[in-house]
C-alpha cells in the first residue's frame, strides 16, 4: 500500500510542475546533498562536523542493512530505504569481468564498504558465481556491527587492509563513495595500491571542473540522519595520472548513479594492472 501511495504522489507531483523543474528537484531530493565553504585544510572542516564517528549513522544503517538482509526491504544506500534496486551497471560489470579472468572466482577487498551495502545491491548476481568472496574494511564499530549481524561464508569484516589480504587474496578492490571522506585520499591510495590488487574500481566519488582538489562540508539532510562532514570534491585529471604513475590502465570511466549536480559530477573508473586475457 505505501508503494502504491508514493507512486502516485509521484504522479501527481510530475503532472503539475515542468519537465525542467521536476528534474531538478528529482535529482536533489535523490540526492539530498548539500556543500559549503572551501577550506584550505581538513581540520578546518572536521571542527565544525559531527562525522562518521557518530553512532546514531551507526544504528542507522544497521537498522537498514538488517530488513535488507532479512528479505523486508529491497535495497539500502546511506541507512535509507530504497523500494527498488540501483544498480550501478558499469560497477557490476566490472566485477563479473574480474570473475572471468580468475575462472569464476571473485574476491572483493570493499574498503569503507559499510556492513555491506554494495554486496547486498548485487548479491543477485553474485550469487550466480561458483566462489565469492566479499571482505569489507572499516571502522572498529562497524565492523564489531558487521561480524554480530552479517559475517557468514560469503561477506566478511576485517578492520585492517593487511589482516584482510593475507587471509583472502583479494583480486579486486572496490572504494565506493569513500575516497571523498578521507583526510588524505592519495596516502590512502598510496597504501592500498602497494598491494597489487590485479583490479580496481571506483565508484560514486565526485569531480569538479577546477583545477584543483577542493575540500568543502557535506551535510546530510536530517530525515536521513544528523551529520555532516568534511568532503573532497576532486580534480579527474589528477585523480587518474594518480593511478596511471601506479603501473595502472584505465578500462572504462562511467557515470555514477549520483548524476550531477552544478558543475560536479559522480564518477566511476574500472582500472587494471596488467593485460586482460
Amino acid at each position: 500500500m505505501a508503494k502504491l501511495i508514493n507512486y502516485w504522489i509521484k504522479k501527481i507531483i510530475k503532472g503539475f510542475i515542468p519537465p525542467l523543474i521536476y528534474s531538478i528537484l528529482k535529482q536533489y531530493l535523490r540526492l539530498g546533498i548539500i556543500w559549503s565553504g572551501d577550506y584550505k585544510t581538513w581540520e578546518e572542516a572536521k571542527k565544525l562536523s559531527i562525522g562518521y564517528e557518530d553512532k546514531a549513522i551507526l544504528e542507522k544503517v544497521k537498522e537498514s542493512t538488517l530488513k535488507v538482509k532479512k528479505g523486508e526491504a529491497i535495497y539500502e544506500r546511506n541507512g535509507v530505504i530504497f523500494d527498488e534496486i540501483q544498480y550501478s551497471w558499469p560497477l557490476l560489470a566490472g566485477l563479473m569481468l574480474v570473475a572471468a579472468q580468475n575462472s569464476g572466482r571473485l574476491s572483493v577487498l570493499d574498503f569503507g564498504g559499510s556492513l555491506g551495502t554494495t554486496f547486498f545491491q548485487n548479491r543477485k548476481f553474485l550469487n550466480l558465481l561458483q566462489n565469492v568472496s566479499w571482505n569489507i574494511v572499516e571502522q572498529p564499530h562497524f565492523v564489531k556491527e558487521g561480524k554480530l549481524y552479517f559475517q557468514d561464508e560469503k561477506l566478511k569484516f576485517y578492520e585492517d587492509i593487511k589482516t584482510c589480504v593475507e587471509n583472502e587474496t583479494p583480486n579486486v578492490l572496490i572504494l565506493s563513495s569513500v575516497l571523498q571522506y578521507i583526510e588524505k585520499p592519495y596516502e590512502l591510495l598510496e597504501n592500498l595500491l602497494s598491494y597489487n590488487f590485479p583490479f580496481v574500481i571506483i565508484d560514486r566519488t565526485p569531480f569538479h571542473n577546477k583545477n584543483y582538489d577542493k575540500i568543502t562540508i557535506q551535510k546530510v539532510p536530517s530525515w536521513i540522519y544528523k551529520a555532516n562532514y568534511p568532503c573532497w570534491i576532486f580534480n579527474k585529471e589528477k585523480f587518474i595520472s594518480f593511478f596511471k604513475k601506479k603501473g595502472y590502465d584505465l578500462i572504462e570511466e562511467f557515470d555514477a548513479i549520483d548524476g550531477s549536480y552544478g558543475n560536479i559530477k559522480w564518477k566511476g573508473f574500472i582500472f587494471t594492472r596488467g593485460n586482460i586475457k
